[in-house]
């Protein structure tokens, strides 16, 4: 028993040299305060980094050689990317160093568990060429509307690894690189507003195409994202009750929705105006019984 209480004492009194140990706390000190101030550089080298960057290309913006605002925007984020990933390795490899472990092995050893994963690693290794076309051949940049198999939105942020398209409910669709397939880009040439206009059978169909073409004329001085005169090409359908005219408007890249919703709007105004008739469903009541009453009594 008493043994066992001065092993016990002992293992206290060692363990209380050790708490008061004053080179101990030091040397704690000491790493927590490289550590802190690894993480402070850390943080300023990654805004310095960005900001640099930031001045790059506003500088290489007013020169003779410069690439379109979409492809400038996925560079800088990606570039971004890239100097941040480093900046975070080089940040762990200088804790690492702080502990007194051994990088050098510690990096030759992953590099041979890494050569051993990447034969496993091939979606991975996929990704990362497929983004690097993606952006080498600039089929799609950070702000584009696109379409993606199922989903349409506009591009958040093209990794070498990912893709990320937001819809317009708010939606965040994310597509590794390498399952993207096909891909439809409405942010790269002019859209085309179409306009249907419905107009009754009892109406002057001559009259409404004169002056909606008279109204077409005024369309450009009021709408800037139209590209040029709107053309009404005629009449597209013979409804039950309307006859409709079709008109197309260019517009710049994906202003065609809120333009035709516009001109919708002007099309009503202007043609009441002129007492045009818009058709508006109609109901006819059918009697039987006063049919019967109706017909003549035979001899």
């Amino acid at each position: 028993m008493d043994k066992n209480l001065k092993e016990v004492e002992g293992a206290l009194n060692e363990s209380a040299e050790k708490l008061l140990d004053k080179e101990m706390w030091l040397n704690i000190g000491e790493i927590t305060l490289q550590i802190i101030v690894i993480l402070l550089l850390t943080m300023i080298a990654q805004r310095i980094v960005k900001s640099m960057l930031s001045n790059v290309f506003k500088v290489r913006s007013r020169t003779p050689l410069n690439f379109s605002q979409r492809r400038e925007t996925t560079l800088q984020k990606l570039l971004e990317n890239v100097a941040t990933y480093v900046i975070y390795f080089v940040s762990l490899v200088t804790i690492l160093g702080t502990f007194n472990i051994n990088v050098q092995g510690l990096i030759a050893g992953a590099g041979i568990v890494g050569l051993a994963v990447g034969f496993g690693a091939q979606n991975l290794v996929r990704d990362i060429i497929s983004g690097f076309f993606i952006i080498f051949e600039d089929q799609f940049s950070v702000g584009d509307y696109v379409r993606i198999g199922q989903a349409e939105g506009f591009v958040e942020e093209i990794g070498l690894r990912t893709t990320k398209v937001k819809s317009w409910t708010g939606e965040l669709h994310i597509f590794p690189n390498g399952s993207i397939v096909e891909v439809v880009n409405f942010s790269i040439h002019n859209s085309i507003a179409v306009v249907d206009i419905s107009i009754a059978y009892e109406g002057d169909i001559a009259k409404a195409e004169s002056v909606i073409q008279e109204w077409l004329q005024t369309v450009p001085e009021k709408y800037v994202d139209v590209v040029k005169t709107p053309e009404l090409l005629g009449v597209q359908t013979l409804g039950a009750s309307e006859v409709v005219l079709r008109l197309i408007a260019e517009t710049l890249p994906m202003k065609h929705l809120s333009v035709a919703r516009g001109l919708r709007k002007d099309l009503k105004v202007v043609l009441d105006q002129h007492g045009i008739e818009i058709p508006f469903p109609r109901l006819v009541m059918y009697s039987r019984e006063e049919e019967k009453q109706n017909v003549p009594a035979t001899e």
